[in-house]
């Protein structure tokens, strides 16, 4: 990862940080930024988690510009800038797996959670996005949410568990958090996505029909799939 990306990355992080604090009431939107938690093989960095009576909003910024390309089953999308693309993990399947971690590591319910895509930036989304998928209505789409799910004990209880459990905020967990995902993509035997287990299968039909591959365990919940490397 280059120091570029690195900057990026936190300056998306910091403007989340100002919307939180300019557009949401800290009363009832608990923020706590840049969370990073272990989680199965590895460790999850997550950008923001808002904690409310409504559920946990689980943020990952994006702080991109130009046109961007997507939909929510496709492994990546694209970003398209002064005529070069530049193809990305989809942020959808990406913070699928930073909400499931932290369902697992709070004890809770993983329907609880919200997932929330922003891009900050100059990013237009040219192709129809999910209503959680954004460049503007951030602090809207958020407060649409009214269904109490926790109540003002069970959220003190939350936020302490995050902010005690998380890891340090240091070059030494980004570092780790980096190597582990080095390791969780290379892996064959793990779903990068979800963490669940990978199993060999075989393509029934379609151009690869007959041809192995390899499928995510949680399958149809996840659609993570991965060609067989052949020895």
């Amino acid at each position: 990862m280059s120091l570029l990306s690195v900057f990026k990355g936190w300056l998306g992080e910091a403007q989340g940080a100002v919307a939180h604090t300019l557009f949401l009431d800290d009363k009832i939107y608990h923020s706590i930024n840049n969370v990073t938690i272990p989680a199965a093989n590895g460790t999850t960095q997550i950008d923001h988690v808002i904690v409310s009576r409504f559920g946990l909003f689980v943020v990952e910024a994006k702080n991109m510009k130009g046109w961007i390309f997507g939909d929510e089953h496709s492994k990546q999308w694209t970003q398209s800038l002064f005529g070069k693309k530049h193809r990305f993990q989809n942020p959808l399947h990406q913070n699928y797996r930073h909400s499931k971690a932290l369902a697992d590591f709070l004890g809770i319910d993983h329907d609880k959670l919200h997932s929330v895509v922003m891009f900050w930036g100059e990013a237009e989304l040219k192709t129809p996005m999910p209503p959680n998928v954004m460049t503007k209505g951030y602090a809207t789409y958020i407060k649409s949410k009214q269904t109490v799910l926790f109540s003002d004990e069970e959220v003190a209880q939350l936020i302490e568990a995050l902010r005690t459990g998380m890891l340090p905020k240091t070059w030494a967990t980004r570092n780790a958090h980096i190597a582990s995902l080095q390791q969780r993509h290379s892996s064959t035997t793990t779903c990068p996505k979800c963490g669940g287990s990978l199993i060999q299968r075989t393509a029934k039909s379609g151009p690869n029909a007959g041809r192995p591959f390899l499928g995510c365990a949680n399958f149809p919940k996840c659609r993570h799939t991965a060609a067989v490397t052949e020895a």
